[in-house]
């Protein structure tokens, strides 16, 4: 199975999510936000990437943007909940897909969803 970097500030949601991909077989690694993501990102190799877009010290956007600046190839999954008529979900899961995201999840979303965005990050080929 594959070595996934997840990244997601809140608590919850990364210990929720490290459950869900263990059981599935996943090594996983968790940042709290992109800024440690990118450190820990340099310091391994990961096979996907799953991120956060709202996130203090750096956003999942800039922290997209860096990991393809890193890693044309990495596969990533972008979520969001988003916060308000400004910072919808949709608009930051459109904006993710745009800037280079294989695959996205809209919170709240099932372990099935979950399983979904995986396999479509991993199975888009990347064109650098």
């Amino acid at each position: 199975m594959a070595n996934i970097l997840l990244v997601d500030d809140d608590l919850q949601v990364r210990e929720l999510l490290t459950i869900m991909l263990t059981h599935d077989k996943h090594s996983v690694v968790v940042a709290e936000n992109g800024a440690e993501a990118l450190k820990t990102y340099k310091s391994r190799k990961f096979d996907l990437v799953i991120t956060d877009i709202l996130m203090p010290k750096q956003d999942g956007i800039e922290t997209i943007l860096a990991l393809l600046e890193i890693d044309t190839k990495v596969p990533i999954v972008a979520m969001s909940g988003g916060r308000g008529a400004m910072l919808s979900s949709d608009f930051n899961l459109d904006s993710a897909k745009i800037i280079g995201a294989n695959a996205i999840l809209k919170k709240p979303f099932t372990h099935g969803q979950l399983q979904e965005a995986i396999t479509t990050a991993m199975n888009t080929p990347r064109h650098a």
